[in-house]
């Protein structure tokens, strides 16, 4: 079984076609593990509007995306997990793909169509996202999202890879990726650029010679990335 884990915070714009696209894969054997991130909108009433006993809901008081990830990640019982944000869909043969690449590996490693209305589609590979792709459970056993921090993704990322584990890369991009402006990540955050250059740096002392080229490396395109925004 597929647990997808899904945070929801303020999402009810995007949220029904969000649930609807996992509902709706040609593999069936999936859960939907929503954790509710203290939502002020209608998102919880766009959750019960489904009749569907693959849906579990929790919920906690606002504390962040990857407060929430964790709370899933502490429910999810498939054999398998993905991460897929409220505002993205996957495409009907998200599971299908991602499950007859997974065998005699610990991940598979898909791409995304960038969606934007103001723009045609636009495919493309982000590897700092958790969300494009499809994990053992037992691979990623006692990870965890460093909480109270914005781009965890690059944290839980590097921690994936420093764990130097066997991955599938796949020319798939069923995952549509929404842009919205308001996500926290639309606009630059100093402070949070120098707290995820700090925690990667401190990793840097106890990796092993490979670790220590995907850390610099990391801090590097980071540093790209950031001045480029």
């Amino acid at each position: 079984m597929i647990s997808f884990i899904v945070p929801v915070y303020n999402a009810e714009q995007y949220l029904k076609a969000c649930i609807e696209s996992l509902l709706h894969q040609t593999e069936q054997d999936i859960e939907l593990v929503l954790v509710d991130d203290g939502s002020t909108d209608n998102s919880l009433n766009v959750i019960a509007s489904f009749q569907d006993p693959r849906i579990k809901l929790f919920q906690q008081a606002h504390a962040g995306q990857s407060a929430a990830r964790n709370l899933g990640l502490q429910h999810a019982q498939g054999e398998f997990i993905a991460f897929v944000d409220a505002d993205d869909t996957i495409a009907p043969d998200w599971c299908e793909q991602h499950l007859a690449a997974i065998e005699g590996v610990d991940y598979v490693q898909s791409g995304y169509t960038r969606e934007n209305k103001h723009q045609s589609p636009i495919t493309n590979h982000q590897f700092t996202s958790p969300c494009m792709r499809l994990y053992r459970r037992q691979a990623i056993e006692g990870m965890q999202f460093t909480e109270g921090m914005i781009y965890e993704d690059v944290i839980w990322s590097v921690d994936l890879w420093l764990r130097n584990l066997s991955c599938r890369r796949i020319a798939y991009t069923g995952y549509h990726y929404t842009v919205n402006p308001s996500s926290t990540t639309s606009t630059r955050h100093p402070e949070a650029e120098q707290r995820v250059f700090a925690e990667l740096k401190k990793r840097v002392p106890t990796a092993s010679l490979r670790g220590k080229r995907i850390l610099w490396y990391t801090l590097i395109r980071l540093q790209i990335h950031f001045i480029k925004q």
